[in-house]
């Protein structure tokens, strides 16, 4: 017979009478027979995460966005020389396609952490008019741009080769494909034209978003939010988004206007139409979800969330006498 693999020698290593030494992070973990009621971070780092995590939650579901939306861009576009592929990697649908995918699996990734806004316009329309708290504004709309910044960054580190031959030399970098980024209106489009483009886009945006999330309303299952989303976007890239590029969202034009300008592309991305990236794609969205949430909440909604529906100085001394509120 074989021997044991633990020898019954008392001097032996692995002999049985050993005691177990712990170390401080291997210390086994015994259940009481009763709870405390207490509950204890399981490491230091847990509750760090719990400081940043909504502001993370929003930085990556945009890097997400971008990294869809302008790869698909990128792929396009670049593929349509016949140095960069054989032959073209898509179309405009294409295009479309890849925005409504890297909407919904960026609102995916940080719906059941912060909301998944993954927009300044819709974080700072939930803001005004639905409650949600003035002082995460600024941390949603870092993390936001942070996350459009990176995922450009990313998108435009595997394309470097092919944006190089497109250009038609090493380092060479114009607005002609500083689109592949960031928006720019075509060239018969008027300034007015262009606002109102975005700003029109935008507000159908908010209207669906805040229907969908309407409980009196018909909303899908939480999880089928991010699908209707890409119903949403395919949509408005299919049907509103040749003339200005359907920003509607300053995360996702600014972020990636802020990569372009420090690798090459210089202040032409800043100066292109009298400072363009600003009343555009910036201040359109956030007027057109304004817009849009104060439609859909004057008109339609019935939810106590809505500074439209709080209750006037009568209705509060009605509440108070006993009577409920509607």
């Amino acid at each position: 017979m074989p021997p044991s693999s633990i020898s019954s020698d008392p001097s032996s290593p692995n002999s049985p009478s050993d005691k177990k030494h712990f170390e401080p992070d291997e210390l086994p973990i015994t259940a009481t027979s009763e709870s405390t009621g207490r509950f204890v971070h399981p490491n230091w780092w847990w509750k760090y995460r719990q400081i940043i995590r909504e502001i993370a939650a929003e930085f990556t579901g945009v890097m997400i966005l971008i990294i869809f939306g302008t790869g698909v861009v990128s792929q396009v576009v670049l593929s349509s020389n016949p140095a960069v592929a054989p032959t073209p990697k898509g179309e405009y649908l294409s295009i479309s396609f890849g925005w409504a995918a890297g909407t919904a699996l960026g609102v995916w990734v940080c719906l059941g952490i912060s909301g998944g806004h993954i927009n300044p316009a819709i974080t700072i329309a939930f803001a005004t008019w639905r409650g949600f708290p003035w002082k995460k504004v600024p941390g949603y709309i870092f993390g936001q741009l942070m996350g459009g910044v990176v995922g450009a960054a990313l998108v435009y580190a595997d394309y470097f080769h092919a944006i190089d031959i497109y250009e038609g030399g090493r380092g060479i970098r114009t607005l002609k494909t500083a689109s592949l980024f960031s928006t720019y209106a075509l060239d018969y489009m008027t300034n007015v034209s262009c606002f109102f483009s975005e700003f029109f886009a935008t507000a159908i945006l908010v209207i669906v978003i805040l229907a969908t999330t309407d409980k009196g309303n018909g909303p899908p299952p939480l999880g089928l939010l991010p699908l209707v989303l890409f119903i949403l976007i395919l949509g408005l890239g299919a049907c509103l988004g040749m003339e200005t590029g359907y920003a509607v969202n300053p995360a996702r034009d600014l972020g990636p206007r802020l990569l372009t300008s420090m690798v090459g592309y210089g202040s032409a991305v800043y100066t292109f139409r009298n400072q363009y990236w600003l009343w555009c794609p910036v201040l359109a969205p956030i007027l057109g979800a304004q817009a849009g949430a104060m439609f859909y909440d004057v008109f339609l909604f019935n939810g106590r969330e809505s500074i439209v529906n709080k209750p006037n100085a009568k209705a509060r001394r009605m509440i108070a006498a006993g009577d409920e509120l509607v």
